[in-house]
């Protein structure tokens, strides 16, 4: 029974992003590495899942692995320079044989998965195509990179008309140009000119790693784009390099988010899409976690917030109509449309009263408190307040080692002396500004 009922919680926290992911473009790039191993057929299964509940899939594939293995088989020597394969018509060969065996798998795998997915006794279709017009890399340096090429255009016409029949198409690293020339393409740079020219909801990489890592060794839950820097970029492992710099110039150029996650995780797919911490690291072209002023819309989760804290009197009760009526005073944190901290502030005369100061239990490790705090004392400024207070009965510390002084009841402005509770009897603290 307890484990029906964390399913139960886990499938209702999850049907919001269920909605939300509904007839939305996601590009998934699967590298060579990530088709060797052996959670790939859960991964499969995740992706007819994902089919399943009306997510636009576009599967783009590496083969980097198996066209070594194949070539190395074959007796072929191949050369590498500046991160990419000097692809001969000898090469070119082989790599197409590799890619062809690949494409065909991957789809015979999506069919095998239909008896044990949502999808029982319905079509899954999965579209193969020219999708992708390319260019030679040229001669770069003096080294004549022969039949590797880049990216020239994506034909999105198509592939839109395909995930509008919700098909999901599959893409491999090969492009080709108007004279009928074959390239091969990098599968992690292609992936991006995909997920760009569609303008795709999401990029999904899946990599070794569980996402990319701090100093002390924890996975960053998130990284804005425009915050990637060179310095974090050479300090990224060399597989998460590459994918790191891709994730960052599609979200630049139009891609709303990108995520990396481990292929070597089983569910690591759904935990990144349906809970609100994931299980990688997402690469966002605009923070998912804003600090802004609260609106009427607020309200609700406002009162899921601070319910808790009332409870256990660290916060005084609240009425549903009272937020309503004042929830301008409020700023608060959303994080993925939760509301997971919130503040208010109430100008009297020349001072402003901090309350309801709250951050949600499982959010209290990441300075949110002290964020708002920040925001408050911006806002008060703007107001011309000279000062702030709060008054308190459980969070004295909290406050004095954030520059709050004890202050006395007598100094408190004369309207917000003559509300005060004697019997909560809360200390006052004040900050000058």
């Amino acid at each position: 029974m307890n484990d029906n009922r964390q399913h139960v919680k886990w499938f209702r926290d999850s049907s919001p992003y269920i909605n939300a992911h509904r007839h939305r473009t996601f590009v998934l790039y699967l590298g060579g590495e990530a088709l060797l191993h052996a959670n790939f057929e859960n991964i499969i299964s995740d992706l007819v899942l994902l089919n399943s509940l009306g997510v636009r899939l576009v599967v783009v594939h590496g083969a980097t692995p198996q066209i070594d293995d194949h070539l190395s088989a074959c007796k072929i020597a191949c050369d590498h320079a500046f991160d990419n394969r000097i692809t001969t018509p000898e090469v070119l060969g082989k790599v197409r044989e590799v890619v062809g065996l690949i494409q065909s798998d991957i789809q015979s795998r999506l069919s095998m998965g239909l008896v044990h997915s949502p999808m029982y006794r319905a079509d899954i279709v999965v579209t193969s195509g020219n999708y992708v017009k390319a260019k030679p890399l040229g001669i770069r340096e003096g080294i004549d990179f022969h039949n590797t090429g880049e990216v020239r255009r994506i034909n999105s016409e198509t592939i839109n008309r395909h995930l509008a029949q919700d098909d999901i198409v599959l893409i491999s690293p090969l492009g080709y140009s108007p004279s009928g020339e074959i390239f091969n393409l990098d599968g992690v740079n292609l992936a991006r000119e995909v997920a760009t020219s569609l303008l795709a909801d999401k990029l999904i990489v899946f990599t070794p790693y569980e996402g990319v890592m701090d100093k002390a060794g924890q996975v960053i839950s998130e990284l804005e784009a425009a915050a990637i820097d060179n310095d974090l970029l050479e300090s990224t492992e060399d597989a998460l390099h590459k994918t790191l710099k891709a994730a960052r110039q599609a979200c630049l150029t139009g891609v709303n988010r990108c995520h990396l996650i481990s292929y070597a995780e089983d569910g690591a797919l759904l935990e990144e899409l349906f809970t609100r911490d994931g299980s990688g690291t997402q690469v966002a072209r605009v923070s998912y976690e804003q600090i802004r002023a609260g609106t009427p819309e607020d309200v609700r989760g406002i009162i899921e917030l601070i319910e808790p804290l009332e409870q256990q009197g660290i916060l005084v009760k609240r009425s549903r109509e009272l937020l309503e009526s004042e929830v301008e005073h409020f700023t608060v944190i959303e994080r993925d449309g939760m509301i997971v901290s919130c503040a208010a502030l109430y100008p009297f005369d020349n001072k402003g009263e901090l309350a309801c100061l709250a951050t949600h239990e499982d959010y209290r490790n990441n300075d949110r408190g002290e964020l708002l705090l920040n925001a408050i004392e911006s806002r008060a400024r703007a107001l011309n307040l000279d000062g702030i207070f709060v008054l308190t009965t459980q969070a004295a510390h909290w406050f004095t080692e954030r520059g709050f002084e004890p202050g006395d009841l007598s100094r408190l402005p004369a309207g917000r002396k003559s509300l005060y509770n004697y019997q909560r009897n809360s200390k006052v603290f004040e900050k000058s500004l």
